[in-house]
């Protein structure tokens, strides 16, 4: 799709380089972001490239509110003008544990990266296209991937669960503002997605979804499952839609008895 441009937030691994992979192969140009100019962010870049659309890296840490309108003016350097944000970078607990136990650091650790930047990368990036003609044969958007632990309580990671429920609310709030602006925001929520931060946990709930029925679809995630979806929603496949939450689940949160 000409004229389409995504900065993919914490697109170094994992989700975020899957999402920026698979909007490539839809001809988007791609902003990447990670926290830190290592290998793993130099290895995304090359794996975008390759796919023939112009690239950047982008090291940044997105909770660091001032560096917002650098990241937006270097990945437009390359990008072109932004049609699409990702956002999301996110960071997990810093120790899981009990709630009686969760620390200051840890919390505001989760907020400001799940949250905060979220929500002030998003004003950020709706400001720059209310400020500019856009066309009307491109498709804008925001897309939040926050967690299903937005509704659904993981008690040893009561501080994570509130980052992302707070994440969910701002995509709420932006999708009201902008959507009379025709630029829809959407909120992808996660399940349990095989990435290095499941790690740790993977053959437990693996079990659990082969024993127990956790999920209705009788497997963990890809992170390609999850692009798929964001590259949907950003080329306009879902129109008419704004605001919604698309359970990337596997339908772990159908209500069953």
């Amino acid at each position: 799709m000409s004229g389409q441009a995504a900065l993919v937030t914490g697109s170094s691994r994992g989700i975020g380089l899957a999402i920026a992979l698979q909007l490539a192969d839809r001809g988007f140009n791609i902003a990447l972001n990670g926290h830190s100019d290592g290998e793993e962010l130099q290895a995304a870049e090359n794996a975008v490239r390759a796919r023939g659309v112009e690239v950047i890296r982008i090291a940044a840490d997105v909770s660091d509110l001032g560096g917002h309108q650098a990241m937006l003016d270097r990945a437009e350097s390359v990008t072109g003008p932004l049609t699409t944000l990702v956002n999301n970078a996110g960071v997990s607990v810093l120790s899981r544990g009990d709630i009686l136990d969760v620390t200051e650091e840890s919390y505001d650790r989760c907020m400001a990266v799940n949250a905060k930047a979220h929500f002030f990368l998003t004003q950020a990036f709706a400001r720059r296209l209310l400020a500019r003609e856009r066309s009307a044969d491109l498709t804008y958007s925001v897309v939040n991937v926050t967690s299903s632990n937005a509704t659904a309580i993981s008690i040893a990671r009561a501080e994570y669960c509130a980052s992302k429920a707070a994440a969910a609310m701002i995509s709420r709030n932006f999708a009201v503002r902008l959507g009379a602006e025709d630029i829809a925001v959407f909120d992808v929520q996660p399940g349990l997605i095989e990435t290095d931060m499941t790690r740790g946990v993977k053959d437990i709930y693996r079990k659990r979804i082969e024993e127990d029925g956790l999920t209705v679809m009788p497997r963990l995630g890809q992170p390609c499952d999850i692009g798929r979806m964001v590259a949907t929603l950003a080329t306009g496949g879902m129109p008419y839609v704004t605001g919604q939450v698309i359970s990337a689940d596997g339908g772990m949160l159908i209500p069953r008895f």
